[in-house]
């Protein structure tokens, strides 16, 4: 599934040309949150570079915004997990 596909499941609106520019940071706004949606055939690292990415990207757009990463594993059968601030 795209980006966009995981944004409608959730109920999220994307957002504009993101991760171009500086002000259309992360993929979709969803309730309190900006997510960025990250896809992976079997593994994901996270670490404190990638999360300070995404958590300036976030006030980049707005302040009141929370980050939130969803990242979506598995090549047939998909395992969803999220981090949240």
């Amino acid at each position: 599934m795209t980006e966009r596909g995981e944004a409608k499941r959730d109920g999220a609106k994307m957002q504009k040309n993101s991760g171009r520019g500086d002000y259309q940071k992360g993929d979709a706004k969803w309730n309190q949150f900006l997510v960025d949606y990250k896809e992976a055939s079997e593994s994901f690292t996270i670490n404190s570079r990638i999360w300070s990415k995404i958590c300036t990207d976030t006030f980049k757009v707005d302040r009141n915004l929370h980050p939130a990463l969803k990242l979506i594993i598995g090549k047939n059968d998909k395992i969803r997990l999220a981090v949240i601030e």
